[in-house]
């Protein structure tokens, strides 16, 4: 094994020469092509083809410096041998980032989005394949390397075959290398990293997935499901390159928290340019809308604390209708109904003169542009009647022409020639003229005042009207019980005169907007991920999919952790078939990479609690310490028991730790605590934050969900804590399965059934 150290060290320090020499030439080009750039300035104060081209140059030179000055570090992760038939051994090297050499066009090192890195990912020794642009490549896989690195240097090598380790005791069937167990060994939770020289068979096969094939993956705790759809995010930008860039995809997240913890990860895969958002933002955004909004962990929060059993019923199931396709449905039957009856369309005049008739503008809005969204058919009605103006203005003419005519012919009968009647023809004449300097200088003005005077109709208003008008029972068709559509309406009035936004009612409003003004391509996304997608409605999904061109989405969740269970799914059935119709691929990830075998052991009870029908997690065989339960027996031995953890944990050369409450109200308890009595400094996430800044946090257990920390502390997860109930189900198994490496719990009272 030395003899194939040394020669892969050899082989490392050649490939970094080639790199140091086109780093060399490639910060010389960039002084040269900065220079020139400075000098264009001088002489051309406009525009300049030359000059674009020569910044478009600068631009790419920059980017390629960067890339490598960090493939230099650690140029590759891995090497694959392969034959093709009839064709002779290549030794392929795979990195993070392509790398050419400019004299010859070799690659160097080869992207691991490249289709021949694929046999580094799903190959098997012996025969193999990769579908290349021009086809399927098949051969022989002779060889996988995998290499780790110290201070810059291949400190060990590993051969598939040889340092393969089993992942799960019982079966004994699946392998792993040594080299993804010491990965597992050294990961740190403060930030959520690549994991391109680690991805396995199961998550390359997502990752490579094709674009416009809407995607659903359920993932166990710690399967990699958000680490998989970002690597997907990143092959997808190197795949389609020539098609789609970055700002061209979103990445939807549960909360700003999320949105931090995943910060580091797109830039380092090259993916910087991504839009992210929440749900809420996106919709905020694009419709505009501004007041308080009442968001989903507030509402979790009082459900959570409701004592009233009724009223916590009527919460439930109030942002439960409005999450369904049904709810969706009545929206559509109440416009329909509103528009039958409320629109009043008016003949366009110029002072009495009819330019466009009422029956006219009723047919093209009611039967011949009824495709259009509502404010926007308004639009096509007025550019369509302003292609007729001119043509219409001149028959107008002729027409008050005849008119006339009439009472001047009618006027020369009754009346013999005299002064008074040629007075009398004078006069009407005048007045005629008068009525046809009107039109004509009227006519234009008047159309577009008509226009203006027709305002858009507001989403949020129609809402309201929706709740307030008596044509609700019959867009409701009596599917919603008196009762709960009585607290619907109360709810709504309540906050709409507060100007509260309650976030359950987002979907509702985004969707009007969509009937009322449409969906422009230029706002849909080339691709949609979806992070902790269980969490999303049914009619959530619908809109985010009308916002992806050609259902190009990835959805990742594990309905394990659906703590919003009151608005989210049950199933995943319930968007393959009423959102996307059974044209959607559903995958189940059961292998986890985050914690130890003895963590995931101990949260198995409160997962199977659930009767979801998921397959237990299956750990990496990777041992730690048992999660251990310290007792107390007054909160006064809150700090020493904390404290004593904190030590221990630091001792082990672990950073970061997190103590994981029930709810916000007992975070604040605990903080306060710490905070007069802890030598310790703490920070308390309260959910707006966009960073965590400090490695020992208090966090309730509904802000954990898709992070991981080195160590948790679980706070009295008592009886009284945590009942037999779906939710206090899922925020407990949520809170189990955030340690990476040790997990600790605290019990004062009597400890709860579920674990």
């Amino acid at each position: 094994m030395d003899t194939i150290l040394n020669e892969e060290r050899d082989v490392l320090l050649q490939k970094k020469d080639i790199i140091k020499q086109e780093l060399k030439e490639k910060k010389q080009k960039f002084e040269e092509v900065g220079g020139k750039i400075k000098t264009l300035n001088k002489q051309v104060k406009s525009f300049s083809e030359e000059k674009q081209a020569n910044e478009r140059i600068f631009s790419y030179l920059s980017q390629d410096i960067e890339k490598y000055e960090e493939s230099l570090i650690e140029p590759y992760f891995g090497r694959v041998d392969f034959r093709e038939n009839m064709g002779f051994t290549e030794s392929i090297y795979i990195g993070k980032k392509g790398i050419s050499n400019s004299k010859d066009g070799e690659e160097i090192v080869v992207d691991w989005r490249a289709p021949v890195a694929d046999l580094y990912y799903s190959g098997t020794g012996g025969d193999a394949y990769y579908k290349a642009p021009q086809g399927i490549v098949e051969g022989k896989l002779e060889l996988k390397r995998k290499f780790l690195y110290k201070n810059s240097d291949i400190e060990k090598v590993f051969d598939e075959g040889i340092n393969n380790i089993i992942i799960n005791e019982e079966e004994g069937q699946n392998l792993v290398d040594e080299f993804l167990k010491i990965n597992l060994e050294e990961s740190s939770g403060k930030k959520l990293k690549e994991v391109v020289a680690t991805i396995q068979k199961e998550q390359n096969e997502i990752i490579r997935w094709p674009k416009n094939l809407p995607i659903i993956v359920q993932g166990s705790a710690g399967s990699g499901k958000t680490t998989i759809a970002l690597h997907r995010l990143a092959y997808l930008i190197y795949r389609y390159k020539e098609s789609m860039s970055g700002d061209e995809i979103l990445v939807l997240a549960p909360n700003k928290l999320f949105l931090s913890y995943i910060s580091d990860i797109l830039p380092s895969l090259g993916a910087e340019e991504v839009n992210q958002s929440t749900f809420e933002e996106m919709v905020l955004s694009k419709l505009k809308l501004k007041g308080k909004v009442y968001n989903k962990d507030e509402k979790l929060l009082r459900i959570i604390e409701e004592n009233d059993e009724n009223l916590k019923k009527l919460i439930v199931n109030s942002s439960k209708v409005k999450g369904t396709m049904l709810f969706k449905t009545m929206l559509d039957r109440y416009i329909a109904l509103m528009e039958k009856d409320a629109i009043h369309i008016e003949d366009i005049k110029v002072g009495n003169e009819t330019l466009f008739h009422k029956k006219e503008i009723m047919r093209l809005y009611i039967k011949d542009l009824k495709a259009y969204p509502i404010n926007k058919r308004k639009k096509e009605i007025k550019r369509y009647l302003n292609l007729k103006i001119k043509e219409r203005i001149e028959s107008l003419l002729i027409e008050i022409d005849n008119e006339w005519e009439k009472k001047i012919r009618e006027i020369r009968r009754k009346n013999e020639d005299s002064s008074e009647r040629r007075k009398l023809l004078i006069s009407l004449y005048e007045d005629r003229d008068k009525i046809k300097e009107n039109v004509k200088a009227n006519s234009k003005k008047e159309f577009n005042n008509y226009f203006k005077d027709w305002k858009d109709i507001n989403s949020r208003d129609i809402y309201y009207n929706f709740y307030n008008d008596e044509l609700f029972e019959t867009a409701t068709g009596g599917k919603i019980p008196k009762v709960l559509a009585d607290y619907m309406k109360e709810e709504f009035n309540s906050n709409f005169e507060k100007n509260i936004i309650d976030e359950d009612d987002l979907p509702a409003l985004a969707y009007i907007r969509i009937l009322l003004e449409g969906i422009d391509e230029e706002e849909k996304f080339k691709y949609i991920i979806v992070d902790e997608a269980q969490d999303y409605s049914p009619f959530q999904v619908y809109l985010v999919n009308s916002l992806a061109k050609g259902n190009a989405l990835t959805l990742v969740g594990d309905l394990a952790q659906g703590i919003y269970y009151y608005k989210g799914l049950k199933t995943w059935e319930d968007i393959t078939q009423q959102v996307f119709e059974g044209n959607a691929t559903y995958i189940q990830l059961t292998q986890s990479y985050r914690s130890t075998v003895e963590i995931i052991d101990f949260a198995k009870k409160t997962l199977q609690s659930q009767n979801l029908g998921l397959k237990d997690a299956k750990p990496v065989l990777r041992h730690g310490e048992k999660p251990r339960i310290v007792k107390i027996s007054s909160e006064n031995e809150y700090t020493s028991a904390i404290e004593k953890i904190i030590s221990e944990v630091q001792n082990y050369g672990k950073r970061t730790i997190a103590i994981i409450t029930k709810n916000m109200l007992q975070g604040e308890e605990i903080y306060k605590l710490l905070k007069g009595k802890s030598k310790y400094n703490f920070e308390l996430i309260l959910g707006k934050e966009k960073e965590i800044a400090e490695d020992l946090i208090i966090i309730p257990s509904y802000l954990t969900k898709g992070l991981e920390f080195d160590c948790t502390i679980i706070l009295n997860p008592s009886e009284d804590n945590y009942k037999e109930n779906i939710l206090d189900e899922r925020l407990l198994y949520v809170s189990l399965t955030r340690a990476l490496h040790l997990e600790y719990i605290i019990i004062k009272d009597e400890a709860t059934n579920l674990i």
